[in-house]
């Protein structure tokens, strides 16, 4: 589920097939995303679960299994 989430999120702020997001995915080496991406997408997914990343935190979620893994963790 939390996949899902940060998938269709990814998708939206980056205009790319869902289908096309793994794990795997490296935000800035494969969706291409600069520091202005990084910090909405940080926003997005607070707003999403209802919680507050910080800085350090955020600088260690560069792929979508870091994101999910690090989002479970919370839970």
């Amino acid at each position: 589920m939390i996949f899902e989430n940060v998938r269709d999120a990814l998708a939206q702020q980056f205009e790319v097939d869902p289908e096309t997001i793994t794990p795997d995915t490296n935000l800035i080496d494969d969706l291409g995303a600069d520091s202005l991406d990084v910090v909405e997408l940080i926003m997005s997914l607070e707003d999403m679960f209802g919680i507050s990343i910080t800085d350090e935190d955020a600088a260690q979620l560069y792929t979508v299994r870091r994101i999910v893994e690090y989002l479970e963790k919370l839970q």
